[in-house]
């Protein structure tokens, strides 16, 4: 039987809500508001992750002399935030849909525990009909620790609120088997597990956004990897959400005709491991950025982790600890060859990790149920 989908994350990018000229769309941004209405009244639980701060505020503000692109984000995102949310709060209202603002960093995501608190948050927020809209803070975000886009950030939003959908809307209709602009181009309507697609993607960005569709299909599996169903589609179609669902879900939608236009809807899918990963593993799985450590493996542990076994790294796997990091802090599992094969949560400190290497019998360093392995 079908699962039932009760809760969708839903991403729109800054080149969707962006005019050529810079400033904010409102006319789009007014039509995906009564998509994602449409779809909260049809019981949808939906979190909005979505960009355009930068756009909104640059229409509002004309600096009195050149600054720089740190200061420029910063100046234009704290005026447009304000701008950008107020704006979703008067179009949600015509539809009498609350919304809530939620401001991260990547930060925020380092600590389980901030990590949950930001969970809790926006779980009373969707228990009590809430729809929260998500950016990045930019005011205070510099750029060695900022997400790589709110793509990134939508897919450690879509995992930590374990939604069933996570729906990436850029400008153009998904991922191309060759560059967008050739027209013997065709988008790849399903990647399966574990494909690679590196010989397909253009390394080119966006004009607006911070991240190109390498960055995009990299977090799409991480994300799909994780049980969760990936969808990258062209958030400038009209009625491209429900029109989506209509395809993927028809019994969410028992009274309504499928429209004539879903026949022809153009939109990449990732397929989801068919096993779900445990709210722990999906936090260390995004959490590389925050590493404080390397554990070196040897040749015969590399082998071991590679197996579908589930293990632990134990000491006497280990041939060399490097950096300084304290018990349940994030660290890089190094394998014999120098390369990085995952992430784990550590056991014990630096220090106890450096006497016991080597050593038989002694405690996981790396406890299996804290161990990612990509």
């Amino acid at each position: 039987m079908e699962q039932q989908l009760t809760r969708i994350a839903v991403k729109i990018g800054s080149n969707v809500l962006t005019r050529r000229d810079g400033t904010l769309d409102v006319t789009r941004m007014s039509a995906l508001v009564d998509q994602v209405a449409e779809l909260h009244k049809a019981g949808v639980e939906i979190i909005l992750v979505s960009s355009g701060a930068v756009a909104s505020g640059r229409s509002e503000i004309h600096p009195a002399k050149k600054l720089d692109s740190v200061d420029q984000r910063q100046l234009f995102s704290a005026v447009g935030q304000a701008k950008l949310i107020n704006r979703y709060y008067e179009l949600f209202r015509e539809h009498g849909i609350p919304v809530g603002q939620v401001l991260t960093m990547k930060e925020n995501f380092a600590t389980r525990r901030h990590y949950l608190n930001q969970k809790n948050c926006m779980t009373v927020m969707l228990e009590n009909g809430v729809i929260p809209i998500v950016n990045e803070n930019d005011t205070i975000s510099v750029s060695e620790l900022m997400f790589t886009d709110n793509d990134e950030l939508s897919g450690l939003i879509a995992s930590m609120m374990d939604a069933q959908v996570l729906i990436i809307l850029s400008n153009i209709d998904g991922i191309y088997n060759g560059s967008p602009a050739d027209p013997a181009s065709e988008v790849i309507r399903k990647i399966e597990h574990g494909k690679d697609l590196s010989s397909y993607i253009q390394t080119s960005k966006s004009s607006f956004g911070r991240g190109g569709m390498l960055t995009k299909t990299n977090i799409a599996r991480k994300v799909a990897d994780e049980g969760i169903t990936v969808i990258i589609a062209n958030g400038k179609r009209d009625n491209i959400l429900v029109d989506l669902l209509h395809q993927e879900l028809p019994a969410l939608f028992p009274d309504v005709q499928s429209s004539a236009l879903n026949s022809q809807l153009t939109y990449t899918r990732f397929i989801p491991a068919p096993q779900p990963v445990s709210s722990v593993k999906k936090w260390i799985a995004h959490s590389e950025g925050f590493a404080k450590g390397e554990l070196h493996i040897d040749d015969c542990a590399t082998k071991v982790l590679a197996s579908d076994k589930a293990v632990s790294i134990l000491p006497i796997g280990i041939t060399d600890v490097r950096g300084e990091f304290e018990k349940d802090d994030i660290v890089r599992i190094i394998d014999f060859e120098g390369n990085p094969i995952g992430v784990g949560k550590a056991n014990c400190s630096s220090e106890q990790a450096r006497e016991a290497m080597g050593k038989h019998g002694k405690k996981p360093v790396v406890h299996y149920d804290y161990l990612y392995i990509e």
